[in-house]
């Protein structure tokens, strides 16, 4: 049948099993939006208040659901605004599929009203991305872009189509699509045979989980394989929740932040079995004195992130899932008594600890945890905050950890649990945020107002940009350059304005009511929480030390 380029648009997204399309509309996508309008049934799209806001949902809603989310925006500053959501997607590893327009064909590179050679700014930042300039191309390129956002190493792609493009007719032909992701099965058995005998030779193995055993769906297996390991689990930022936080084997986060069990684990242990994670700084701290004493084992599916940071003894590429259920089969139950003793003396000797008997961050999480039994989607900002919610809410499940962990995006985590909600609206989701980070894109709450999306934002307000705080009053001698948030803003009645419930906060007591209340409205709520401005991230490693040298607060005041 004939249809025009829009329509092929929304026919190529019914294809794709697209539920749901988070953007905002202009001038060049006009075509598109009238188009969507005629399939309001089939799609429903979630005007957001910005941009920014519709990529960062995008990207909530996959992380959320495994699937792909998808994003509209027009030409120009519409396209522009799409770039750091975008940019946050592709640090992590999220299949997105971001669709902009564009000046007709015959206006591209005339500096045009609201051009933008988008294809070319996004270039670093995607997996893939197109501009098509013929109707013909258009349902090919949206099959291909949705193929290459979810296979391999997930990531965005982005399509640019000319007005003129959307207006233009051509034949479409309905196709069936296997949304399935597809898995590469061709992985080599010497691989896997030179990791099952460096497994069986250690004495003090230690697991490391990333990102990429969340996004290989991967966690029954690695469960298996952890407890047929018989070794001690701790875990990135990214890979939160592919490893339960309540299991016996589990020894809190690695790295700048981690816990004194995971970073004296891993600088002790003899092999580390690094499971779709790229030993990012935050995690290797001085990168020559990382694991100095461990062979490493990297297993990923993505052969650029082997040697890349971190040189490698042995290393797997492939699917994850795939990986460990091959290991898995051949692996021997191991036993490692005398070194989970050890690891379990650091735990009882070194618990995360905070001042109980304040409002604090950790108390704030803490309560989320206990309130939600462990089961809400959590989104974050980046911050201290965003350390508390890593640290202090024990996740048992993927894709209930949805930050911003490569490009560290504040900003990123309303419109992300916006796009969580709208995907999983059977869990509670709860936005966690510095007041720093709120304000960046609070006009979202706006958004959820609007199309009713029940989300819960707490605001851990100290009045400060806490996390540039803390360095400045551990390493530039509490000089609080441009760190100081002494400004008027009532997050209060900035919600109320908006439409939602606003509730502020000061004492545990207040807090704890706050928030059932807010589990029992049905209805947007923010929680302004505040506390102390000089409250920090413990236990923490100084920049450019070995992770071996991580320091509490009470190592600091009895230095």
């Amino acid at each position: 049948m004939q249809l025009t380029g829009a329509e092929i648009v929304i026919e190529c997204l019914k294809e794709q099993g697209v539920d749901t399309v988070f953007g905002y509309p202009g001038g060049a996508i006009l075509n598109v939006y009238d188009a969507l309008y005629k399939h309001s049934d089939e799609i429903n799209h979630i005007l957001t208040s910005h941009e920014q806001g519709a990529s960062h949902a995008a990207d909530g809603y996959a992380r959320a659901t495994g699937k792909v989310g998808v994003c509209f925006a027009t030409s120009g500053p519409g396209a522009t605004n799409l770039v750091t959501g975008i940019a946050t997607a592709y640090m992590d590893s999220i299949p997105i599929v971001a669709i902009t327009c564009n000046v007709g064909v015959s206006l591209l590179g005339k500096d045009s009203f609201q051009e933008i050679d988008i294809a070319g700014v996004t270039m670093p930042i995607t997996k893939h991305n197109y501009i098509v300039k013929d109707v013909k191309d258009l349902a090919a390129t949206i099959r291909k872009a949705f193929e290459i956002a979810r296979t391999g190493r997930p990531g965005p792609v982005l399509i640019d189509v000319p007005k003129d493009v959307t207006a233009n007719t051509c034949e479409y032909k309905k196709a069936e699509i296997d949304t399935k992701k597809c898995v590469e099965t061709d992985i080599c058995e010497r691989e896997i045979d030179v990791a099952i005998k460096m497994i069986q030779k250690s004495k003090k193995p230690f697991i490391f989980v990333g990102g990429g055993a969340v996004l290989s769906g991967a966690s029954e297996a690695l469960m298996e394989f952890a407890h047929k390991m018989d070794a001690p689990v701790t875990d990135s930022l990214m890979g939160k929740g592919a490893f339960p936080g309540t299991d016996e084997l589990y020894t809190g986060m690695l790295g700048m932040h981690g816990t004194k069990p995971a970073n004296y684990g891993v600088s002790k242990c003899d092999l580390l079995v690094v499971l779709g994670a790229r030993f990012s700084d935050r995690v290797t701290g001085n990168a020559s004195k990382f694991a100095s004493k461990a062979k490493i084992l990297q297993i990923d599916i993505d052969p650029t992130e082997i040697d890349k940071n971190i040189m490698t003894h042995a290393s797997i590429q492939g699917d994850l899932n795939l990986v460990l259920q091959m290991l898995n089969e051949k692996l021997e139950q191991q036993n490692h008594e005398e070194w989970k003793q050890q690891i379990r003396e650091y735990k009882e000797k070194f618990p995360l600890t905070y001042h109980k008997d304040v409002l604090t961050g950790p108390f704030i999480v803490e309560e989320i945890y206990n309130q939600t039994n462990g089961e809400a989607v959590i989104t974050t900002e980046v911050g201290q905050h965003q350390m508390w919610a890593a640290q202090f809410y024990k996740y048992s499940k993927p894709r209930t950890f949805l930050t911003s962990g490569g490009l560290g995006t504040m900003g990123y985590g309303l419109g992300a649990s916006l796009g969580a909600k709208t995907g999983v609206p059977e869990k509670t989701v709860v936005n966690i945020a510095g007041d720093g980070c709120f304000r960046m894109n609070m006009n979202e709450i706006a958004t959820a107002v609007r199309h009713n999306i029940p989300i819960i934002q707490v605001v851990v307000n100290n009045h400060v940009l806490g996390m540039v705080r803390q360095w400045q009053t551990l390493f530039y001698g509490k000089r609080y350059s441009s760190t100081v948030l002494n400004d008027a803003v009532d997050f209060v009645k900035l919600a109320e304005a908006m439409g939602a419930v606003g509730i502020r906060v000061t004492t545990q007591e207040e807090f704890k009511t706050a928030f059932a209340k807010a589990l029992t409205l049905g209805r947007p709520v923010v929680i302004d929480c505040q506390i102390d401005s000089d409250d920090k991230v413990w236990p923490m490693v100084a920049p450019g030390a070995a992770i071996s040298e991580v320091f509490s607060e009470e190592d600091l005041q009895t230095k």
